[in-house]
């Protein structure tokens, strides 16, 4: 039988996996529509929010800067830049701020090195090389020299620990942010629950997404023995 073989494995760990992952996204794109359209009563934008959270946390040499997209926002350590969506820079909206305010997180966690972020970051050449030749190496493997294969699956999951230790960083940073929200006022306790509900959206991807990579490294452990096996 083929290593490749589309078999029970793939569809009781893989299929599952994959429809989370697309609830996840759906759930994160609607929880965002929705508080969107809710606007702040201060009426700050999620700029200005932003701003304001990194000057109280003394880093004014980070810069914000506007980009392209809906949800594309991120912190740049490179360039020491949050960048901000269309969909966030100037909305004064409850999931807008919630983003802009998770973003910041981040900068201060490098501000303030944060343990898991380091080591997170630690481990990025590692997951690289991991996404880009651990499929080659398995489909080498099956045809050239089948040790390759071991060392494909293995290298696929540095794919997955990357993605495990993830989880904390994006977990401390939405945790950061409702605290900041919180703590500076800049929304209402009953605006808080929206900013709270859309950053559990998206923290629900990156579980998604961890659940994916190990249903497909189990899965790929799986046919490898049972080739073996054969």
């Amino acid at each position: 039988m083929p290593f490749w073989y589309v078999d029970y494995y793939y569809v009781v760990l893989v299929i599952p996996a994959v429809l989370l992952g697309l609830w996840a996204q759906y759930r994160v794109t609607s929880t965002f529509n929705r508080y969107n359209r809710i606007a702040s009563q201060r009426g700050y934008t999620a700029a200005q929010v932003a701003r304001s959270i990194l000057d109280e946390n003394g880093l004014y040499q980070v810069q914000i800067e506007r980009v392209s997209g809906n949800l594309t926002d991120h912190f740049d350590p490179r360039s020491n830049v949050v960048r901000l969506s269309d969909s966030v820079y100037g909305n004064s909206s409850l999931g807008a701020i919630g983003v802009a305010a998770h973003e910041v997180g981040h900068a201060v966690q490098y501000a303030q090195n944060y343990a898991p972020i380091k080591l997170r970051n630690a481990f990025v050449p590692i997951a690289n090389i991991g996404s880009t030749i651990s499929i080659p190496l398995i489909l080498l493997g099956l045809f050239l020299y089948e040790p390759l294969v071991m060392v494909g699956i293995v290298l696929y999951g540095a794919v997955a620990v990357f993605q495990l230790l993830t989880l904390p960083v994006e977990f401390n940073a939405s945790r950061r942010a409702i605290a900041t929200l919180e703590s500076h006022q800049i929304l209402y306790d009953d605006e808080i629950t929206g900013a709270k509900k859309v950053l559990s959206a998206a923290a629900l991807t990156y579980v998604a997404a961890l659940i994916t990579s190990l249903a497909q490294l189990l899965r790929l452990f799986l046919l490898y023995g049972r080739r073996r096996d054969d």
